[in-house]
């Protein structure tokens, strides 16, 4: 067995060469990412969390139960991140962003968003710590959430009413149009933002309000710190990948934001229940597997009858 601070180490070296490996491929790459790249690159990133998965099962204090927590946390997050997902989609078409650049937009947003997730989980777990009944609030937040997601009406992204974006314009010398992967650029003696810089608001805005949502939804999972920043991380860092995909596939899973919904409001009502009716996570992964894999297979299902 190695102890926690080990698993520390490791994780921190896993999650920085592979970051460091994709970054560095993205940073060169002059063309658009291919379909066949993100797949690639997603597979690799969960093939990762999976073996880091199975070495916590083998080497970690309590390795069997933790790991379930890790995997459970890990889908829950992977799920939910597909609505932001579509975010993300809806931003870089309004903002007009090139192909080009949205990764890099990408690359730093999911660069604040770790920083931004460790602090709403320690923060977030702190808080039941000194008052248990805050439970109850994060409980209520996810079935909110899951309401807002089955029910909630896709509005046109007004993003001049953003606050952020209203902040920056006021405060800032701002200069339209895209200068290739530059957030701010230098004329006349004056630095001005550009358009990628707005852009990247608003992705940090929106992951921001996307946590909300996704860290009670994994503190409901576990309270162990190590499994939900580590399962969260890895998550986090196939979102890029993923965007890319999810990107050629949109049409294909119409049914995906309801199998999410009811995730949501599944792990509402675990931790609504935890103190009276705990709901063991062995039987909380299968349920929420099957309500992933059951929302995919209906919306591929429904396009083969739709094109017949």
């Amino acid at each position: 067995m190695l102890n926690e601070f080990a698993f520390w180490i490791i994780f921190g070296i896993i999650v920085a060469i592979l970051f460091f490996i994709d970054l560095y491929i993205t940073e060169h790459r002059q063309s658009k990412i291919t379909f066949k790249s993100s797949i690639t690159w997603s597979g690799i990133w969960i093939a990762t969390a999976l073996l880091f998965n199975l070495f916590i099962y083998f080497y970690l204090e309590n390795g069997h139960t933790r790991a379930i927590d890790f995997l459970t946390g890990f889908i829950v997050e992977k799920s939910l991140s597909v609505d932001n997902l579509f975010i993300f989609l809806m931003i870089f078409k309004v903002m007009a962003v090139p192909p080009t650049s949205q990764p890099h937009v990408l690359k730093w947003g999911i660069l604040s968003a770790i920083i931004f997730r460790i602090i709403f989980i320690l923060a977030g777990v702190g808080l039941i710590n000194v008052f248990h009944p805050v439970i109850y609030l994060f409980g209520f937040i996810l079935l909110w959430g899951s309401y807002k997601m089955a029910f909630g009406e896709d509005k046109e992204l007004e993003y001049e009413k953003n606050p952020l974006i209203k902040i920056a314009v006021k405060y800032l010398n701002f200069k339209p149009g895209f200068y290739g992967k530059y957030f701010f650029i230098k004329k006349e003696g004056k630095v001005f933002a550009t358009t990628m810089f707005l852009t990247f608001l608003l992705i940090e805005s929106s992951d921001i309000i996307f946590a909300v949502d996704s860290i009670p939804a994994v503190i409901a999972i576990t309270r162990d710190i190590f499994i939900i920043i580590s399962s969260n991380i890895f998550a986090i860092l196939g979102l890029r990948a993923l965007y890319f995909v999810l990107a050629e596939m949109v049409e294909m899973f119409v049914y995906l934001k309801y199998g999410v919904a009811l995730i949501l409001l599944f792990v509402g009502i675990k931790m609504l229940a935890s103190e009276y009716y705990p709901i063991p996570n062995v039987i909380s992964l299968i349920i929420i597997l099957t309500l992933l894999t059951g929302s995919i297979l209906l919306s591929l299902s429904s396009r083969k009858i739709t094109k017949v």
